[in-house]
């Protein structure tokens, strides 16, 4: 595409936070520390996962770049950014999730194929741009259709990004049209985040946003946008992201028994603790982030000190000035909440997260049950050991 360009090399890079927790260089993968995650209701773009596949495409001339919308729909469109950006601009609050977020504590259990991810693959910003339902009704298709009069079913985003898994094509995901040009999904084409232009880890200069999915299927650096009759053959909605039972493994998958994984389940995580932590106090502050997807929200998050014994309930919030209800309507439907438990600490203590959405849908007890060769939507309750330290002479119990 003219003014965009998939480098073939690692050699221009983008500058990137000192603090990220790099878990491949090339391609780029990282993550912040857990205890950035719960500094800020919005993530802060240095501050947010960076997942990628390749290198980093680059941008040599915005006024060239064009993203064209074609396939089974009445006519086909190719859009400038200022096209774009003359379509009214919607600010959605959402949180994005790798599905292999804490895939490094499924791994422990048993080997698992993907980055290592901790529990930091996950972050909320407010995306600004136009909302796809706008944009491909621009080309024919009216808002609420769920197919086309040419059979269109599905919209799949094409980036400019090239990558191995696609033998060197472009990386691809789609979503069912029915969701794309429903206004109420919050599908964007995203070109801002957190009030800012898109930086080139982002997507620069226009992304998708799909709210409540797996981050896979909000591709970056897009190309073009096709109509077409099924859901995208690539290999990250066929042969990836897709949950297996524990039985699975390489040598009896086959990847067509599952359809390819779009919403993710309810998920918590404490982030204000590292794993083998040492407290030298008698209280301490338990604090992390709960999200589910498909506009879920979060009904309640519950903490035990002494491995899932007793439990008591956690505050909530989106905005620090303001306890969390799950049924209020000035909510952030598809964002996180952030939660907090003041905590008398044992001498030796599991603490434990499990959070409840409000579909009712709890966490998994444990990583066994829901373990897949993959390490994706690793949902289990999470769980930090403490060792208490005595603030006379430090000394352990």
């Amino acid at each position: 595409m003219p003014g965009i360009r998939g480098p073939s090399d690692y050699s221009q890079e983008p500058p990137r936070h000192p603090s990220l927790k790099i878990n491949s260089k090339e391609p780029f993968n990282s993550e912040p520390p857990r205890s950035a995650l719960v500094s800020s209701y919005v993530t802060p773009v240095d501050m947010f996962y960076k997942r990628n596949h390749g290198p980093i495409p680059i941008v040599d001339d915005i006024e060239s770049y064009r993203v064209s919308i074609t396939g089974l729909l009445p006519k086909s469109i190719m859009l400038s950014m200022d096209d774009i950006k003359k379509l009214p601009k919607y600010n959605v609050t959402a949180t994005l999730q790798c599905a292999g977020n804490r895939r490094t504590a499924m791994s422990k259990k048993r080997t698992v194929k993907g980055v290592g991810w901790d529990v930091s693959a996950i972050g909320n910003a407010i995306w600004g741009g136009a909302k796809l339902a706008d944009v491909i009704e621009l080309a024919g298709i009216c808002k609420n259709t769920t197919s086309t009069s040419l059979g269109g079913k599905h919209v799949e985003f094409v980036s400019v990004d090239m990558c191995k898994e696609e033998n060197g094509g472009p990386y691809k995901a789609s979503i069912p049209l029915r969701h794309a040009t429903n206004p109420e999904a919050d599908v964007l084409l995203a070109y801002e985040m957190n009030g800012e232009i898109l930086n080139r880890d982002h997507g620069y200069p226009l992304r998708g946003i799909v709210p409540g999915i797996i981050g896979a299927r909000s591709v970056k650096w897009l190309d073009s946008i096709n109509i077409i009759a099924e859901e995208c053959q690539g290999f990250f909605m066929q042969r990836d992201y897709k949950m297996f039972p524990p039985s699975v493994d390489w040598d009896n998958i086959i990847w067509s028994t599952r359809r390819p994984q779009m919403d993710f389940p309810v998920q918590c995580a404490i982030c204000s603790l590292e794993d083998e932590a040492i407290a030298s106090q008698d209280k301490i502050k338990i604090s992390g982030y709960a999200a589910s997807g498909g506009g879920r929200g979060i009904e309640r998050v519950d903490i035990s000190v002494d491995g899932g014994k007793t439990w008591l309930e956690a505050s909530r919030h989106q905005k620090r000035d303001a306890p969390y209800i799950a049924d209020d309507i000035n909510s952030d439907k598809w964002a996180w909440v952030l939660f907090e438990a003041q905590v008398d600490v044992p001498k030796n203590a599991e603490i434990i997260a499990k959070a409840v959405d409000t579909a009712a849908n709890v966490q998994p007890e444990t990583v066994e049950e829901i373990w897949n060769l993959r390490g994706i939507l690793n949902t289990s309750w999470h769980r930090v050991h403490l060792r208490h330290m005595l603030q006379s002479g430090h000394s352990s119990l």
